[in-house]
Formats: structure tokens, sequence, C-alpha cells
């Protein structure tokens, strides 16, 4: 079964209110050592995020008491948050956030894509923040022990038994013999799949070559 976000995300909802100030917000992310707080409404629904790089336009945006006519909608908004002192003004919105039941791997396609280390966990019905998932939380897959690795790799390949497995820091070597070289190709990426498998190593041999390569252009 594919891993979920509520497997390993933390559930610790890291965030401030819309008021907080400058300080509290540099508060909580001491206190928890993270790089961003999501910040919420009355009803803890996420309205935003901010992040050390928001506050530290506070240092690197000399120019945010002045407001040039020439400048992208990109700097503009740069210099507000130069100049804010609360969550609501510091914060880069909307929120991006992921649900308990998102699978684990679209979460982190979510955080490489955004470029972001962690998201707030919404409840789906409520709307509201019921913890976060963190770049390590996911990072953590890739530590599953073997046996669990083994187990996933069951549940993804019913005929496993026709193979040998062998499994070393993430890395499964797969060997053995079927009738098409396609259904080994189909193995490989089928064990790729499994959540915490770093690489495949397949010397499954095969009796027919059925994959057309259809050499380059010249």
């Amino acid at each position: 079964m594919a891993m979920e976000v509520k497997d390993v995300m933390g559930r610790v909802a890291i965030a401030v209110l819309e008021d907080a100030s400058f300080s509290e917000i540099i508060g909580a992310m001491k206190r928890f050592a993270v790089g961003a707080v999501t910040v919420i409404d009355a009803d803890r629904r996420p309205v935003g995020v901010v992040s050390e790089d928001d506050l530290l336009l506070k240092e690197s945006d000399p120019l945010r008491h002045s407001v040039s006519m020439f400048e992208s909608r990109r700097q503009h908004r740069d210099h507000h948050k130069a100049a804010g002192v609360t969550a609501a003004q510091l914060m880069s919105s909307p929120a991006i956030t992921v649900t308990p039941g998102m699978p684990l791997r679209d979460a982190a396609r979510l955080m490489r894509d955004r470029r972001v280390k962690q998201l707030p966990v919404i409840d789906p019905v409520s709307g509201r923040v019921v913890g976060t998932l963190h770049q390590r939380d996911v990072l953590r897959v890739f530590t599953r022990p073997a046996d669990e690795l083994l187990a996933g790799i069951r549940d993804q390949v019913p005929d496993l038994a026709a193979y040998a497995i062998e499994i070393e820091d993430g890395v499964v070597t797969v060997r053995g013999r079927c009738r098409r070289r396609s259904q080994a190709i189909a193995l490989a990426e089928t064990i790729r799949g499994v959540e915490g498998v770093v690489d495949v190593v397949c010397e499954v041999e095969h009796d027919q070559e059925d994959v057309l390569i259809v050499p380059p252009l010249l």
C-alpha cells in the first residue's frame, strides 16, 4: 500500500496567528527549529506562510521605505513585506497545503516543485491545520528497514516468489528469469515505485526480446 502524508507527518501544527509580531514569529521558529511557520486565522485555517527568507527582507531590502514606479510586481511585493511588522504583512499567500490522505509521493513532488521544506497539513473537511509535513519526514521513507521494503514489494508484485530479492541500504537487487524482456523492465519499474526504494538492480534474464529499440535520427 502506498504511504500517505499521515504515516510520517508531525502532529504538531507549527503556526502563528495573523497578528503575531516579528519577534513572536522568530521565537516560534527558534522554539521548533524550523525555517518557516504557517499563518492561521481565528478558525485555525492556514492563510499563508512566513519563511526565514521573508524575515530576511528586513535587512536585505534597503529600499523598503521608498517605491519606484519602475519596479516589478515581485519587487513591490518584497518592499511591502520588508516594511511589515505582523505575520499577515510578512507572509507569502496563499498557503500551500496537503491533507493527511495525500500520497506521500505527491506531497514530495509538491515540495520539490514549489521549493519548500515544510507544508501545513489540513483536515480535508474543516480546512483547519492539524500538523506539519517536513522534508525530513519525507526523507525518513528511505531509511525503512529491509523487511518493510520487502513487504511493500510483495504487495506490488504478486509473483515475487519466482524471483530472488536482496536489499541493502535501500537498493533492491532482483534475479531470476522471465519470458519476455518487457516483463523484466516492468518488474524493475514496479519495484522502483515502492516507497523507500532507493534504486533497483535488475539481473532478471529473459527468453524473448520484445522491446523495440529505435535508433537515433542522424
